[in-house]
């Protein structure tokens, strides 16, 4: 698809020289794969660290705590970010959040060298940038795809982050020896790395992403001065609105979100998918490795526990392009309710393992396969459901509501496997997927490709 471009691109002068979208998104789609390897390594091989780390400075109720922060924080930054998107792109938006991330980890590397809690709280909020990154590129990749192909070029993106999240629980260990010479502490070295994965990630942005995405989707929707002005039905259709029929509205930021997503059926389910997947998700997975500690010892726990973090994390990415493939060819509501078939499995076979780590690995891949139909879909539909101008306000709510449910289970899976035990952590979060079930029973969704 080639098409005349009116205006300058990331501050080019205007011209009329033709613009090969298919180009322009391919190029990004390979630039937004790298850096989700680079950024998911750095942010893998803190995170499997992370809650054992909390346990060692703070107590069991910590460690869920410090996970809870991070992924606040990676929520709370998803609103700066997506403003930063709005008037600069997707370039900048990315670049500041790996920056953050990078702030971040620097801050708990000096907080376990101080013994230091607040601050290990503080870095932890500043680290889930990398987590914002890595969510928001998914939407990126979104921007210029072809509407039959929006679930599968966005599930590329998240597709990417298998080579290194999956490999990264595997590189903690030898990652915390290489750097004990240093006088790094224990459990404080995998964070170097991913200072160091977050600096790169935000450099290979900043440097190649041109065009930016973004700002060429709303100038390709924009009219020129010799068409007449779009109709606000015909630019939300043209815009991926699914024919909802919204008027366009102008980027009120958060609060005009709010409004957009009220008003239409299909971003409600989109957002409930993400969020309530991701709370499943982060409620069951972040108290994983307290539970395998209860019967591993100090010598083997970070070995055991970065396998089943890698089946969780591959169950999570390695299948999100069949996710993708599926999402465009059944419908997004379709993969939803697999997705949440996934979760209720995983809940049970998980909930009822006992001690054995096999079934606690079957359990947490389940849930990564779960969580991966609810997101590539539910981020599919709430994307195509709004028009161009508020997309990355729209977008980064949904990270924000992904973000707090995700921490709302991080702190309270602590306290729950303190007081009842991991088996009811898991039918807590069985339970919490009931609602979301009848919605997308019950969601009449529009017709967008495959989708009707």
């Amino acid at each position: 698809m080639t098409t005349e471009l009116h205006t300058g691109v990331d501050g080019r002068p205007a011209g009329t020289a033709p613009l090969d979208v298919r180009r322009v998104q391919r190029r990004t789609l390979l630039l937004l794969c790298l850096t989700q390897i680079i950024g998911g390594t750095g942010m893998t091989i803190g995170m499997t660290v992370g809650v054992l780390l909390g346990a060692r400075l703070g107590g069991t109720a910590v460690s869920g705590l410090v996970q809870s922060a991070s992924v606040v924080g990676g929520a709370l930054l998803a609103v700066p970010v997506s403003r930063i998107m709005r008037t600069g792109g997707r370039r900048s938006g990315l670049a500041v959040a790996y920056l953050a991330g990078a702030l971040g980890g620097v801050l708990i590397v000096v907080a376990a060298m101080l013994a230091w809690v607040p601050l290990l709280f503080v870095g932890a909020v500043l680290f889930g940038g990398g987590t914002t990154a890595g969510l928001q590129a998914r939407y990126a990749a979104v921007d210029l795809a072809e509407p039959t192909r929006r679930g599968r070029h966005l599930s590329i993106a998240v597709w990417a982050t298998t080579i290194g999240a999956v490999t990264a629980p595997n590189l903690a260990a030898p990652a915390d020896r290489s750097l004990a010479w240093t006088g790094v502490p224990v459990l404080a070295g995998p964070f170097v790395f991913s200072v160091l994965a977050f600096v790169l990630a935000a450099g290979v942005l900043l440097v190649f992403l041109r065009p930016d995405p973004l700002l060429t989707a709303r100038r390709l929707a924009a009219p020129t001065p010799a068409e007449a002005p779009i109709p606000a039905e015909a630019g939300a259709a043209a815009d991926g609105a699914a024919g909802s029929g919204a008027p366009v509205r102008r980027d009120e930021g958060l609060r005009g979100a709010l409004r957009v997503v009220r008003d239409l059926p299909a971003a409600r389910l989109g957002i409930s998918a993400v969020a309530t997947g991701h709370l499943v998700m982060v409620g069951v997975m972040v108290m994983t490795p307290v539970r395998l500690g209860e019967w591993h010892s100090d010598a083997h726990l970070l070995r055991v526990v970065g396998l089943v973090l890698s089946l969780h994390i591959a169950g999570m990415f390695a299948l999100a392009p069949v996710v993708g493939w599926l999402t465009d060819r059944l419908g997004r509501r379709a993969v939803i309710l697999g997705g949440l078939g996934l979760l209720l499995a995983a809940c049970a076979v998980a909930g009822t393992a006992g001690h054995d780590t096999v079934r606690i690995s079957i359990g947490l891949t389940l849930l990564g396969l779960g969580w991966s139909g609810t997101m590539v879909a539910g981020s599919t539909l709430l994307s195509e459901s709004v028009p161009v101008e508020v997309r990355p306000a729209v977008q980064g709510l949904s990270d924000l509501t992904m973000g707090l449910a995700g921490a709302l289970a991080g702190a309270l899976s602590g306290f729950v496997i303190q007081v009842a035990g991991y088996p009811v952590l898991n039918l807590l979060a069985a339970v919490a997927v009931v609602p979301l079930l009848a919605l997308a029973l019950r969601t009449a969704l529009p017709r967008v490709g495959a989708d009707g």
